[in-house]
């Protein structure tokens, strides 16, 4: 019997985590924001005591905020991360900790592969990175680094429920077309979670770095249309414009489009194309979120 335990459970990736484990019939501990701080040494260590495998969900994600605070940033997003990795070490568990394309300069034409070389552009990214290390330095046999992008689900703030939502208050919204990515759905992710988790304890997936970023690639502007027309909506309400028309405090890739190859190795299948995986969300998205 496998013991899991997920920080950030409150969390939009969090909380399908950990449904999704539980449908699975795992033994797993949600541990939220409020319950465990991961900058307390203590506390992570009396946390990850008991368990056989941690995935680290928590993270700071207000990526403008990093550039404002970055060393509290990284406190969330590298150095506690350490500490997650340090107490996995005492104990021998294994740890899957999430980390984002933002690691990566954002200048490349082809899919990033997992061994691609880092340049982060913002503090995020930076703080990220110090994370990333961590858990290559401390388990290098037994640690997991999973690279996501774009995420969007049923249970927080995101791209796909923030245009429901413009939707139903404005006749047209303009979206960017110079950032490509890869929306990934949390549910897609979740089970792929679920199916690496499962092949690390059991000794068949090698430690490491992961994608975990859906098939295929879109802009910005190209999943709004989609997400329009799923709602059966008129897409043509979604106007083309550019990221230099929203100027923000971080710098963004403009391409961030993920491989996807190290999977094979790991026996677990990638994830879906992304329209696949937005046409399997919507309906749950639409439920909370009615457009008029």
């Amino acid at each position: 019997m496998t013991r899991w335990l997920v920080t950030g459970a409150g969390g939009m990736l969090g909380q399908e985590l950990v449904a999704a484990l539980q449908a699975a019939g795992e033994v797993v501990t949600a541990a939220e924001r409020a319950t465990l701080d991961i900058t307390d040494p203590a506390a992570v260590a009396a946390a990850v005591t008991g368990h056989d495998l941690v995935v680290n969900t928590a993270a700071w994600t207000d990526v403008d905020g990093a550039e404002a605070d970055e060393p509290a940033a990284t406190r969330v997003n590298g150095e506690a991360v350490d500490l997650l990795a340090a107490a996995c070490a005492r104990t021998d568990a294994r740890l899957i900790h999430l980390s984002t394309d933002y690691v990566f300069p954002g200048t490349g034409e082809r899919p990033y592969p997992e061994n691609a070389p880092t340049a982060p552009l913002n503090a995020y990214g930076r703080s990220k990175l110090v994370g990333e290390q961590a858990v290559r330095r401390r388990l290098p046999h037994t640690g997991y680094v999973v690279r996501t992008a774009w995420l969007y689900g049923a249970h927080g703030r995101n791209f796909v429920a923030t245009m429901l939502r413009l939707a139903g208050q404005r006749e047209t919204v303009q979206v960017v077309t110079d950032q490509i990515g890869q929306p990934t759905w949390t549910g897609a992710l979740a089970a792929q979670l679920v199916a690496l988790g499962r092949a690390a304890v059991a000794g068949r997936a090698p430690a490491g770095i992961y994608h975990g970023t859906a098939g295929g690639q879109a802009s910005w502007y190209e999943l709004a249309r989609a997400v329009f027309a799923g709602a059966g909506l008129d897409p043509d309400r979604v106007r083309p414009t550019t990221s230099a028309q929203f100027p923000r405090p971080a710098r963004r890739p403009a391409y961030s489009v993920l491989g996807h190859d190290r999977w094979r190795a790991a026996g677990v299948p990638v994830q879906p194309h992304w329209r696949d995986q937005l046409a399997q969300a919507l309906p749950g998205l639409l439920a909370t979120t009615v457009p008029a």
